[in-house]
């Protein structure tokens, strides 16, 4: 049983209320279908539970959720909350842009409150650290100095925070860093392969490049078919941090629905005319998209991660929370010199 968002990797939480899922604050079901997520409260992404732990936990959900009495509820979306504090949404039969919106709405209109207050943060700090530096009787130089140190700190972050584990056409490894993510390219299908996607990632080690080095430090890997839109569930969240507006999600909603093949939208964005003049005949850079299209690609390759999982395919589930460590590991690891982690890796296997 997992206890962390495979997304965000924060703690998913505890609950008293479902003895066969103890996880979550929020959990949502559709009994119909067999489907049990954890929903997670500090980005609002649903995580798909492996169904082996699915469903005693969801016949408990339906019972919990009709005896409830502070629950409200349309034909096919219901939200309930039990005296221990749990929620849980019951999912029906709903249309696929219903069920869409209602899925993303939280998440997106999060993201967008978050980015509000951290931007609104920021120009307050800007304007009040010279006001707060005279009073403190520093000069404006100062002040100034101590305002570029937290930029090249932020900067420092960016370059070597790792965002996500993306696994290239042969299963390596590519470490995406959160700057790295703002350079993705999405690549027009050729005569004999699908879309794809330009990753920029860390180099591998023995490449020759150190992590600390200047812009030079990226290397550039293509992935195409499956890895390409597990590669883009992992990324794009980043690239829409701003989140949306009412109105931004529900022309999400019409784009990501239109087909029912969750890769009819990256193929179409792949083929517009404007692709290759974005990006200099290369393909078409995911910044330089609309908002709405990019928020409409995310919801698209997250049903197709869902898909696959739902296929039988859930060791593809189980590997996702697995890397969730794996980047923890890097992250810690990265500061470390060579001999360090070595010794520490040989101290981890010796038996006691």
């Amino acid at each position: 049983m997992y206890s962390t968002c495979i997304f965000c990797h924060s703690p998913l939480g505890a609950n008293e209320a479902i003895e066969f899922f103890p996880v979550g604050r929020r959990l949502a079901f559709d009994a119909a279908k067999g489907r049990l997520w954890a929903v997670c409260r500090k980005c609002e992404r649903w995580n798909l539970t492996p169904i082996e732990e699915r469903w005693e936990a969801i016949e408990q959900c339906e019972r919990s959720f009709r005896e409830t009495k502070m629950r409200v509820s349309t034909a096919q979306i219901g939200l309930g909350r039990l005296r221990e504090g749990l929620e849980l949404v019951r999912i029906g039969k709903p249309l696929r842009p219903e069920f869409a919106a209602w899925r993303y709405g939280d998440q997106f209109g999060r993201r967008r409150r978050k980015h509000i207050l951290l931007a609104g943060a920021g120009i307050a700090a800007v304007g009040l650290i010279p006001l707060f530096g005279v009073t403190a009787g520093l000069s404006f130089g100062v002040a100034a100095q101590l305002f570029r140190l937290g930029y090249w700190g932020d900067r420092f972050y960016k370059r070597t925070k790792v965002l996500a584990l993306v696994r290239d056409d042969v299963g390596r490894a590519l470490a995406v860093r959160i700057e790295d993510a703002d350079a993705t390219v999405l690549l027009p299908p050729t005569s004999s392969e699908p879309w794809g996607l330009r990753i920029a990632h860390r180099p591998h080690p023995g490449e020759g490049v150190k992590w600390w080095s200047p812009s030079t430090d990226r290397a550039h890997t293509d992935v195409r078919g499956e890895s390409a839109m597990r590669a883009a569930a992992q990324i794009l969240p980043r690239l829409n941090r701003q989140g949306a507006s009412r109105s931004q999600l529900e022309e999400a909603v019409k784009l990501a629905t239109t087909e029912d093949d969750p890769s009819a939208p990256f193929d179409r964005a792949a083929r517009s005319p404007r692709a290759a003049w974005r990006s200099y005949g290369v393909g078409t850079i995911l910044t330089l998209m609309p908002m709405e299209l990019r928020l409409a690609l995310e919801m698209a390759s997250h049903e197709e991660s869902e898909r696959r999982a739902l296929e039988g395919e859930l060791e593809q589930l189980e590997d996702v929370w697995r890397e969730a460590e794996e980047i923890a590991s890097i992250s810690d690891d990265m500061f470390l010199p060579e001999e360090v982690t070595k010794k520490l890796g040989e101290l981890k296997n010796r038996t006691p």
